[in-house]
């Protein structure tokens, strides 16, 4: 018998280098998006529009989703073949573009070169700023959806 296991208790069972794999990617993760926005000061990159409060919270839940979804790509057994019949790549799509959009999330609004040539400095304040924290929302659940994807996949087919 098949037994039934809920997408997010899996993530109990996972082997120290799969969680490891998943610190080392979330602290990349943070790396990639707060470093060029400028949420974590740094002597590279600078901002003339002050960070805001939600964007920590919001850079800290990227991290953490994005390194769990990494991890969902390791094999828990490093002898096991990396080669899987049929993969489905739309859970990747859906991270790739969660992480894509908290990166524009939290990021300067006037320091974006496409929205600015798009809009112009004050269109990028006026109408892409108030967006922002939609975009936040959006990137979260998209990578809470490539998550839980990746995870049910993991329960629902069977190791060969």
């Amino acid at each position: 018998m098949i037994e039934q296991i809920s997408q997010f208790s899996q993530l109990s069972q996972w082997s120290v280098r799969r969680w490891k794999f998943a610190a080392v990617a979330a602290l990349a993760s943070a790396l990639a998006v707060g470093l060029p926005t400028d949420v974590i000061p740094n002597p590279v990159f600078g901002r003339p529009v002050p960070v805001t409060w939600w964007s920590y919270p919001v850079l800290i839940l990227t991290a953490f989703l994005g390194g769990l979804l990494a991890a969902t790509y390791v094999r828990d057994d490093p002898q096991q073949s990396d080669v899987i019949d049929g993969i489905d790549e739309r859970p990747a799509r859906t991270g790739g573009l969660g992480g894509l959009l908290s990166f524009f999330a939290v990021g300067c609004p006037v320091c974006n070169k496409v929205v600015v040539i798009a809009l112009g400095t004050v269109g990028a304040r006026r109408w892409f700023e108030p967006i922002q924290p939609l975009l936040a929302v959006l990137s979260l659940v998209l990578l809470v959806v490539a998550l839980r994807a990746r995870l049910r996949g993991a329960v629902a087919c069977p190791v060969r």
